[in-house]
């Protein structure tokens, strides 16, 4: 087998890749371990920035996305009692959509699949080779028997425990990382949202974020201890929890249902630099992880990918490397971007374990002045919506 870029990972990365490559006439195979099922039933972040509906949305793939998905033009910020809204498109001119990465996933295999693309699922025992030179090859195990992919590129879109990153040498990276002392247990529950804009809630016993998914379903996060298991925590407990850290404002309540899916993800930050080696160009997760409070996983991984079509593109087509070459600085400055607002808001909302007095005013006065300053504000709103695409 042969093609021009091979992807590995059919996550939102490596399948708005081989869309973006498609609309330039550059040929791929997208290669991902899990089925279809299973990757377009995997719950994952669900906010949009309003680069990624715009880039989504001049790729052909966002008609469900403008139908379905729900325009937020405000946060809000609840603590010490009181609720404060930053106005982001009155600050900024822009938005977010929420519109989970899932519904995303769907929309690219839809496209994909209709215009003749190949995804491949359910690959196994993945190797990458020849990586330094000018014929790398991917070779992987499905149901009909062992394969050879060659190519002039690959993708590594696979995520933080992919094969991809781990076949270039430990050397040719550098590793930056950060472990939270908190995880976020997160439910998606049958019941109808009670705000309209996402809630961020900074309380004594730990932060707590009320979003939605439709006008059925809502996402709702708790902070909790890393080593906490689920099963000690039924639905009873978890709605008891979400209702003392929400219930904060006078007069409102929490609305409750069934929890259909609960799960526990721990906290951490990671970058590696560079996001290139040789052959090899990694995109989304398989090269940086942020904390979700800042909603900024899955929109890096879109903007990575919409760098690397350009680059792919201009090397097939004018036999440019300066855009390859580049890559990895142009992306490093939105994904550091990324990372220091990811970990301001996490810093300035999450309770840590040897928190003493003094920090925990510091938090609320840094609350109080996004709430009281409108510089502060717009600073939060515009790292929010997201960082104009280069």
């Amino acid at each position: 087998m042969r093609t021009q870029v091979g992807i590995v990972g059919a996550g939102p990365a490596g399948l708005m890749l081989a869309h973006l490559l498609r609309l330039r006439g550059v040929d791929s195979v997208v290669l991902e371990a899990r089925s279809r099922d299973y990757v377009q039933r995997r719950v994952r972040a669900g906010v949009l920035e309003q680069g990624s509906v715009d880039l989504l949305t001049e790729a052909g793939v966002a008609d469900r996305l403008h139908r379905e998905g729900a325009r937020h033009e405000g946060i809000e910020l609840r603590f010490a009692g009181r609720a404060h809204r930053v106005p982001m498109t009155e600050l900024t001119g822009r938005a977010i959509t929420v519109y989970g990465q899932q519904e995303v996933v769907k929309d690219l295999i839809a496209a994909r699949l209709a215009a003749g693309g190949e995804i491949r699922f359910e690959v196994q025992d993945v190797r990458l080779d020849g990586l330094d030179g000018a014929d790398p090859v991917i070779r992987f195990r499905d149901a009909a028997g062992d394969h050879e992919l060659h190519c002039d590129f690959v993708a590594g879109c696979d995520g933080s425990h992919g094969v991809s990153r781990g076949s270039a040498p430990a050397e040719a990276f550098t590793s930056y990382e950060r472990t939270y002392p908190f995880a976020w247990l997160g439910v998606l529950a049958e019941a109808s949202p009670a705000v309209h804009e996402l809630v961020y809630a900074n309380h004594e016993r730990g932060f707590a974020l009320y979003s939605l998914r439709s006008p059925e379903i809502s996402r709702l996060y708790l902070q909790v201890d890393p080593d906490e298991e689920i099963e000690d925590w039924p639905d009873e407990r978890i709605w008891a929890e979400l209702r003392t850290r929400l219930e904060t404002v006078p007069g409102w309540t929490l609305n409750t249902g069934p929890i259909l899916e609960k799960g526990i993800t721990p906290m951490r930050s990671l970058v590696i630099e560079p996001m290139r080696w040789q052959r090899l160009f990694l995109a989304g997760d398989a090269v940086h992880i942020v904390p979700p409070t800042g909603a900024k996983g899955m929109n890096l991984a879109l903007a990575d990918v919409a760098l690397l079509a350009d680059a792919f593109a201009g090397w097939y087509a004018e036999s440019r490397t300066d855009l390859l070459d580049a890559y990895s600085d142009t992306a490093l400055r939105r994904v550091w971007r990324a990372q220091h607002f990811s970990w301001w808001m996490t810093s300035m909302l999450h309770r840590l374990d040897d928190q003493d007095p003094y920090e925990a005013k510091l938090q609320t006065s840094t609350l109080d002045y996004v709430a009281t300053s409108r510089a502060y504000a717009t600073s939060l709103a515009e790292n929010y919506v997201g960082l104009p695409r280069v």
